[in-house]
């Protein structure tokens, strides 16, 4: 069981020893505002060289689904500049959020949206890097929230190589129970490539995405060790703490699941 953590990307291997983590996860520019396609790495050798494995998240700014052409048709670009980038580095997955489309748009357009953005990588040769569609916590138009939606959201796009990765605050805060989860997942997408394990400061159902530590906040901790027990993918936290925090968290989920 590889087991890591969300960390800042100025040196990640650095990181993942501080928390004696097996993986990192970071981002490759600033998620909340970057459109720029990211610049090469200096250590995108030692990175790719290293026994920890990489991951890396897409800025949130990509919305795939959107009806805005200023908003979509970028967001395709930055994807794949984001992905070549995550191929350099050797990363084994690039986690994007779902998406969703404005109020009182058609939803369905949403899911074409996406169905489009894959069939346009697939003919320019695919992203080069394996693209996770992440659940998302809140939203009444969101394309990953619930998992009707999520259903309809693959059938667009399960034909191509994409993966899925499940966050555990997400599913919770977006009114899926954890309990039979991994299930209900699987007969959706039929894989789960990755574990991002959270807790959450908010009720069940609630909307929000506010990670917490996993033996705070509102998330049974063994409810989330049963889920990576199921899934049988790699962790990774994205718990607050910083380094004390989510080492604490990694050597929790090791005593309980294992390595």
């Amino acid at each position: 069981m590889r087991i890591g953590a969300h960390v800042d990307a100025t040196d990640p291997l650095d990181e993942a020893a501080l928390r004696k983590a097996d993986a990192v996860q970071f981002f490759l520019a600033d998620p909340q505002k970057d459109w720029k396609t990211p610049q090469p790495r200096p250590d995108a050798a030692q990175l790719r060289d290293s026994e920890v494995d990489v991951y890396i998240h897409a800025p949130y700014v990509i919305n795939l689904a959107t009806t805005n052409n200023r908003i979509r048709i970028p967001s395709r670009k930055l994807l794949l500049g984001h992905a070549t980038a995550a191929a350099a580095v050797g990363a084994k997955g690039l986690i994007v959020h779902g998406g969703h489309v404005n109020a009182g748009d058609d939803i369905t357009v949403g899911f074409d949206n996406w169905r489009k953005a894959f069939a346009q990588a697939a003919e320019s040769g695919g992203h080069g890097v394996p693209v996770l569609i992440e659940n998302t916590a809140g939203g009444d138009n969101a394309c990953a929230r619930r998992f009707d939606n999520l259903a309809r959201l693959w059938d667009a796009v399960g034909e191509y190589d994409v993966g899925f990765c499940l966050d555990t605050c997400h599913a919770h805060a977006g009114g899926e129970d954890l309990l039979d989860i991994v299930d209900r997942v699987l007969a959706i997408t039929g894989r789960i490539d990755l574990i991002h394990a959270n807790g959450s400061k908010d009720a069940f159902d609630s909307g929000r995405d506010r990670h917490e530590n996993l033996t705070d906040g509102t998330i049974d901790p063994e409810l989330v060790v049963a889920v990576i027990r199921a899934a049988g993918a790699p962790v990774i936290v994205e718990t607050p703490g910083g380094a004390d925090g989510q080492a604490t968290d990694i050597a929790y989920l090791r005593d309980r699941v294992g390595r």
